[in-house]
């Protein structure tokens, strides 16, 4: 045996021999044998049509198990959805005044729990009972904690109701329906009993006594340039508690975009249309070896 004749059986000049047929119940050499599971191996497993595997083809890093960038950069593309100004504006629109009908019941909670004030009939008008009186405190301590509560609620509700608008404009419609619900809940809070008031102030006698519907001291609404009315006061506070939970709700926000995209462990990476490679043949029950080769 030389290194130029590795086979001392077989003379150097001696030509290749064809190998010999296998008999039937011969058990095939290893570098034959199909892999486990009855499946060829990676080497010998034809890919559809003569082209490569689908992660390699559309480079979705499927040997790493992540998706490679520009997967990620298409899978935002496809979920994200097109800007249409005018669709933007509607949804903006119909979230302010929605918020602003839900300004009426806001009111007439705030009525029912604000408490009246007691005044007395003089000659001049109506002076309240007490010099010092504590319910007015209260109505605007009481329309402060509900204007802040709906705040609150309303970015909750606008965060998972426009889901597909998170960002500065579900902040938009939640601060601006809270701006416009506050006078109303105002405005409609303080007429309840205000036509019993009215009437009792014009025609009870000097030194009676009756109650003041709830009204706020510390807010109203200021008119800019005769045109254009701007709260002040606890008025503002609504739409303050909306853009605190807006805010907070997007810093806690588990995905980048604010909006709730497909989980990229769960999606397949073959597409429906790439048909799946055939499996190979049984391989033959062991019988015999392979005869040597001589």
């Amino acid at each position: 045996m030389s290194p130029d004749n590795p086979d001392r059986e077989r003379p150097v000049d001696e030509p290749d021999q064809p190998v010999p047929p296998r008999a039937s119940g011969a058990t095939p050499s290893a570098a034959e044998q199909p892999s486990a599971g009855g499946q060829p191996s990676a080497a010998e497993q034809p890919s559809a049509g003569g082209q490569p595997p689908v992660g390699e083809r559309a480079g979705l890093g499927v040997g790493d198990g992540a998706p490679s960038a520009a997967y990620q950069s298409l899978l935002r593309l496809s979920f994200d959805e097109p800007r249409r100004p005018l669709r933007t504006a509607a949804t903006v629109l119909g979230a302010v005044l929605t918020l602003a009908v839900l300004g009426v019941p806001l009111g007439l909670l705030w009525a029912a729990l604000a408490p009246d004030t007691p005044v007395l009939k003089t000659a001049e008008g109506a002076i309240y009972a007490d010099p010092q009186p504590e319910q007015p405190i209260a109505a605007d301590g009481w329309f402060s904690l509900l204007g802040l509560g709906f705040g609150l609620l309303v970015a909750l509700a606008l965060w998972f109701v426009l889901r597909r608008r998170r960002g500065p404009v579900g902040l938009l419609a939640a601060v601006l329906g809270a701006l416009v619900a506050a006078p109303v809940a105002w405005q409609v809070g303080r007429r309840v009993g205000l036509a019993t008031f009215d009437r009792l102030l014009a025609t009870a006698p000097a030194g009676q006594a009756f109650t003041k519907p709830a009204d706020l001291r510390a807010g109203g609404v200021d008119w800019l340039l005769d045109v254009l009315p701007v709260p002040h006061g606890n008025l503002l506070l609504p739409a303050f508690g909306a853009a605190v939970m807006y805010t907070l709700l997007a810093g806690w926000s588990r995905w980048p975009g604010l909006r709730p995209e497909p989980d990229a462990a769960g999606l397949s990476w073959v597409s429906a249309g790439t048909p799946t490679p055939q499996a190979a043949p049984a391989p033959p029950a062991p019988d015999e070896a392979e005869p040597p080769r001589g």
